[in-house]
């Protein structure tokens, strides 16, 4: 345990350093968060009352979102990893003394928190002292934000677990650019990142709300915006606990059949 504790702290320290890009991050996701924003506010303004999440709630999900954008969007990828496959070099990984498996994961894991831990902060102060309605807000009571604390890593799992699959992936294919944008853009789609789950229909948000992409972004966010309280949001965490218990699982076995399978260099 004290290797991976160790690698993920290398890694994290690493990533605190790339303070020019999170900068450059910083200003579009300010662009960003205030065009869906505004876009949102016509909406409401148009026709009130007729939308499933209270405009102030919608604030707190867009603001939280561009805040933690690194730890929660899954077309984050490592393209390390990814020339680390393509290129071979992975036999040199396989004779380290090292869980394949747990490295590419603490690895993912750290570079993803040092990111938000770059971006976040100005984010939210600037979030909590804009002009009303644009505003964001503390959650309904602390119950309710410590249910956010505990979705929060719980979905980071989840996001790195989902991200593992589609590094895998790419030891049976020729190029890895095909299956990292089908799986970004439809994990985005689906677990909220362009839409809130709560703007969908009826008949397809039954259906997307017990998928893993539920367990990601949606959650989190929407329990901090009060959406989800109470025994809902219980029951989400341990959905988010599920599937993230499920990816590893099945990611691990995919691993082993894909080391079972690979050919570097023809030997």
């Amino acid at each position: 345990m004290k290797k991976y504790q160790a690698l993920f702290t290398i890694r994290f320290s690493s990533g605190l350093q790339y303070r020019a890009a999170a900068l450059g991050g910083i200003a579009t996701q300010f662009a960003w968060g205030f065009m869906e924003l505004l876009a949102f506010l016509a909406f409401y303004k148009a026709n009130p009352g007729a939308y499933p999440m209270e405009f102030s709630q919608t604030v707190s999900y867009i603001w939280l979102q561009q805040a933690f954008l690194a730890l929660f969007m899954t077309w984050f990828y490592e393209q390390d990893i990814f020339e680390t496959i393509t290129s071979g070099a992975v036999a040199y990984e396989l004779v380290r003394p090292i869980d394949l498996y747990n490295r590419w994961f603490c690895h993912s894991a750290a570079n993803r928190l040092a990111r938000a831990v770059l971006r976040c902060f100005p984010i939210l102060l600037v979030a909590f002292i804009v002009p009303e309605p644009l505003r964001m807000s503390l959650p309904p009571d602390l119950g309710q934000f410590g249910l956010f604390m505990i979705s929060v890593p719980l979905s980071l799992g989840v996001v790195v677990a989902f991200t593992m699959l589609v590094y895998i992936s790419v030891f049976f294919t020729l190029s890895p650019i095909g299956v990292r944008i089908v799986a970004a853009l439809l994990a985005d789609f689906l677990a909220g990142g362009i839409v809130p789950l709560p703007f969908f229909p009826d008949v397809v948000r039954g259906v997307v709300e017990i998928l893993p992409f539920a367990a990601m972004q949606n959650m989190p966010l929407r329990i901090y915006s009060g959406h989800i309280s109470g025994a809902a949001a219980v029951r989400g965490l341990f959905l988010q606990a599920f599937w993230f218990v499920i990816l590893v699982v099945l990611g691990r076995l995919w691993m082993k059949l894909a080391l079972r399978r690979a050919v570097v260099q023809g030997g």
